[in-house]
C-alpha cells in the first residue's frame, strides 16, 4: 500500500490507513513496535507532522501507545460492551469470544449497607450475600466485582456461599436455579481512579484511570435480587451505547 499524493484524502489519513490495516491484518501485532517517526516517514515519503498526525488518530483509537524511552507500541485493542442488552460478565465475555474467569476475594454473609437496604427493600440488620471477585478475560485481568445478593428473593441465594464462584457465573445461577427472569437494571457509569489496592489486582499503577459501574438488577414485580458495584480497567474496556431517536 503507498501513499497517493494526488488523492484527495489527507496523506495523514491514507497513512493512519494503512497503518490500521496491517494491525488488524496481523502484520503488526500487539507488543510490537513501530518504526520511529523518522524512519515512517523515509518509508512513506511524507513529514514527521504527517506520521505524527497519523499515529495521534491511531492512538486515538487505542491500537498503539507511546511508551517513554521505548517507542510506539501495539497494544491489544480495548473490549467493548454493548449496554443495550442486560448481561452478566461470563455471558458477554461468551459473546465477544473471550474466556472468562474469575478468583473468588469474597463469598460470605455481611450487613447489607444502607444504599443496599433502601434498594433491596430490607429492614435494618438484614444480612446478603457479599460476592467479590476479580475478573479475567483471557486470564488478564479486567475487572473487580462486588455482588450484594438479595436472599429475601428466594433462601436458595444462599447456596452461593457453598459453591465455587470461581467457575460459576452467578446469571446463570439466577437464571438456571432459581429461574429468574431479569426484567431491567438501572446502571451508572462514572470514571475515577484506581487506589493502590485495587490497582495491586488489577496489575495497573495506582491513579491510572478506572470506570465504575453501579448496578441495580430487577425481577418479578419490581424486586431489586442484586446490587453490583464493579472497577473496570480504562485501558481494557470500552463501552457502547445506541441511542435512538424520539
Amino acid at each position: 500500500m503507498e501513499i497517493d499524493k494526488n488523492s484527495p484524502i489527507p496523506i495523514y489519513h491514507q497513512l493512519y490507513g494503512i497503518l490500521k490495516s496491517k494491525i488488524e491484518e496481523d502484520q503488526m501485532k500487539p507488543g510490537d513496535y513501530l518504526p520511529s517517526e523518522n524512519k515512517l516517514a523515509q518509508m512513506y515519503g511524507v513529514s514527521r507532522l504527517t506520521v505524527r498526525q497519523a499515529l495521534s488518530e491511531l492512538a486515538e483509537e487505542g491500537l498503539i501507545e507511546k511508551q517513554r524511552g521505548k517507542g510506539t507500541i501495539i497494544i491489544q485493542p480495548k473490549n467493548i460492551e454493548n449496554l443495550t442488552v442486560l448481561r452478566g460478565f461470563t455471558d458477554e465475555a461468551r459473546m465477544t469470544g473471550h474466556s472468562a474467569s474469575s478468583i473468588v476475594i469474597k463469598n460470605r454473609l455481611v450487613d447489607a449497607p444502607v444504599i443496599v437496604m433502601e434498594k433491596l427493600n430490607l429492614p435494618v440488620g438484614s444480612k446478603v450475600v457479599l460476592l467479590k471477585r476479580l475478573r479475567l478475560l483471557d486470564n488478564v485481568p479486567y475487572a473487580i466485582e462486588w455482588a450484594y445478593i438479595n436472599p429475601a428473593i428466594d433462601t436458595r441465594v444462599l447456596n452461593i456461599l457453598e459453591m465455587d464462584m470461581s467457575k460459576s457465573s452467578l446469571y446463570e445461577f439466577f437464571r438456571n436455579t432459581l429461574k429468574l427472569k431479569m426484567q431491567y437494571a438501572d446502571e451508572t457509569l462514572e470514571v475515577t481512579v484506581a487506589t493502590s489496592e485495587s490497582a495491586k489486582l488489577l496489575n495497573i499503577s495506582p491513579g491510572d484511570c478506572v470506570v465504575l459501574r453501579r448496578r441495580f438488577t430487577y425481577v418479578y414485580n419490581e424486586r431489586c435480587v442484586e446490587y453490583v458495584q464493579s472497577l473496570y480497567r480504562g485501558d481494557k474496556y470500552k463501552f457502547n451505547i445506541r441511542l435512538r431517536a424520539r
